[in-house]
């Protein structure tokens, strides 16, 4: 409550300033004017009701998250931005979703099978189900439907288990029943269609004999372990899907015993007779498939200024920080100064010059808006749900400036905090490069290093921030960056380590840039493939 009583009187006392500024202003303002409104001081008292410990981390879709939104919706109110979000608000709202396995046991004839070793299941395309026993398969042999070849016919499967191979039939020429041709259908690139299908026909269990386990359970790994939220409500398996599983070769023949000849019979007259027919064949297997759920809502912050040309403003700048952190853990407070505190009372600044500047009849040409994203944390959610469902055509979106962490040193840079990395910024536009090149020459003479652009740079951080899911897009994008440091998701990110001096010119140098992308005549050329 402290902090928000605090923001309510830093809130009135700018508004104060500004006003005074206004009445006392007799000439149009210069661009190096609006430059000088981003100052150490401002960005001082955001970094410092964001960090806080009333914000807890700003953990997406807890309430430290719901405060910073609240914060920075407040903030572009006091701007006098337009309201373009949910139902004339500020906020466009997101929903999130995690599906973890909380036991996933599997018995096949008395013995214990181990996940991602034997077999893995994944838990957002199950329903949630305590110990199931089977004393019978049905092998149905691809578990497909379809109008050119179908291995359901008749057969009543409600309540049943089948066991299924993977991909699709093909004949003695190598050719698919589905296609008429070498190429395969969807039901070899889609499992989830055959879940899909089994689940219309009432089976309970479908097991899939993965011919390429090794390979497939190593990408499936790294989604079944995952702590990261997906975006959406998650798949509704209890709606879409029949509960499944994907096991390996040996197990599959294991689980057949006697049967295992006749059913490599049946898949051979699939083969070369185009026919399928189900063999039901005894077993005992023992499967649970319990999963923690959780379903949340998070939201993305948009503050936006129209431009001023009347034809150029159909064009768009998006200008990009996420809010999010880490939240709290183990009672301890990730306060995410630096990451991405920083950023945000950045991009912050940077749109009150624009706002300042349309007001003193300078607006710039071209419509920005100003992104505040959360569940970055969490794998880029909010940048990527924007993308999908963008306020403004992405085609219109002329580039994307990212701004992650930019108030401490980093090892390489102990003694001379004059630097930033610069990320992309050539990867689909040499404009872009150019413009931000001379911005920087012009006006902050900052030290631009370019050690993360390299495309064979081990950390990847191209792809690590928001900015990607515009670039992946075909949009041009920049990131500004300061690397990592010793408080990196750590509690002791704190505002009071913050280089407050360093982002003021990293503020300038992102304001100078951002000012000529929304005001040059024409649009920067995506040149680079």
């Amino acid at each position: 409550m402290k902090q928000l009583l605090l923001f309510i009187l830093l809130l009135s006392t700018y508004t104060s300033v500004w006003a005074q500024y206004r009445e006392s202003r007799t000439n149009t303002p210069t661009v190096d004017q609006l430059a000088a409104t981003i100052t150490s001081e401002e960005l001082e008292r955001h970094l410092i009701i964001l960090a806080s410990d009333e914000f807890e981390g700003r953990e997406t879709g807890q309430k430290g998250q719901k405060l910073a939104a609240q914060y920075i919706a407040e903030f572009f109110q006091s701007c006098e931005m337009p309201a373009i979000g949910d139902d004339e608000n500020y906020l466009q709202s997101i929903a999130f979703s995690a599906d973890n396995w909380q036991k996933i046991r599997l018995l096949a004839n008395g013995e214990e099978m181990r996940h991602l070793w034997d077999f893995y299941s994944f838990p957002s395309a199950n329903s949630n189900r305590s110990e199931r026993t089977y004393r019978e398969l049905t092998f149905l042999g691809y578990g497909i439907d379809d109008p050119k070849y179908s291995d359901y016919g008749q057969e009543d499967l409600s309540g049943k288990a089948i066991i299924i191979l993977d991909g699709e039939p093909m004949n003695q020429k190598g050719e698919s029943l589905l296609t008429d041709s070498t190429a395969k259908s969807e039901w070899s690139y889609d499992w989830r269609m055959k879940m899909q299908t089994a689940k219309a026909k009432g089976v309970e269990l479908v097991i899939v004999i993965d011919g390429n386990f090794k390979e497939n359970v190593a990408d499936a790994r790294k989604q079944i372990i995952s702590t990261n939220l997906e975006l959406g409500a998650g798949e509704m398996p209890e709606e879409n899907f029949a509960n499944h599983l994907f096991i390996t070769t040996k197990l599959a023949k294991d689980l057949m015993g006697n049967a295992y000849e006749d059913v490599v019979k049946a898949r051979k007259k699939i083969e070369k007779k185009g026919k399928s027919k189900a063999l039901s064949f005894p077993c005992q297997l023992a499967l649970t498939q319990e999963k923690y759920s959780r379903r949340i809502l998070g939201e993305n912050v948009l503050g936006y200024v129209e431009g001023t040309d009347a034809q150029l403003k159909e064009e768009l700048l998006i200008v990009t920080a996420h809010y999010d952190h880490l939240g709290k853990q183990g009672g301890a407070i990730y306060h995410g100064a630096d990451d991405n505190a920083s950023g945000t009372a950045t991009v912050l600044e940077i749109a009150e010059a624009f706002v300042e500047a349309k007001k003193a009849g300078m607006g710039p040409r071209r419509s920005v808006l100003f992104l505040l994203v959360s569940g970055e944390e969490k794998g880029l959610l909010g940048s990527e749900y924007y993308v999908n469902n963008p306020v403004f055509p992405l085609e219109n979106t002329i580039a994307n400036v990212n701004v992650d962490m930019v108030g401490r040193t980093d090892e390489k840079h102990a003694d001379n905090p004059n630097y930033i990395y610069v990320i992309g910024s050539n990867r689909l536009s040499t404009e872009l490069h150019d413009i931000n090149e001379r911005a920087n020459t012009q006006y902050t003479q900052l030290e631009l290093d370019y050690t993360y652009n390299a495309e064979d740079d081990p950390n990847r951080y191209y792809y690590r921030s928001d900015h990607y899911n515009f670039a992946e897009r075909g949009i041009p994008a920049i990131f500004y960056f300061s690397g990592t440091h010793e408080d990196y998701h750590r509690p002791t990110d704190t505002a009071d380590k913050i280089m407050l001096e360093k982002v003021k010119r990293i503020g300038d140098l992102v304001f100078y840039t951002c000012w000529e992308l929304a005001n040059r005549d024409e649009r920067i050329k995506v040149d680079v493939k």
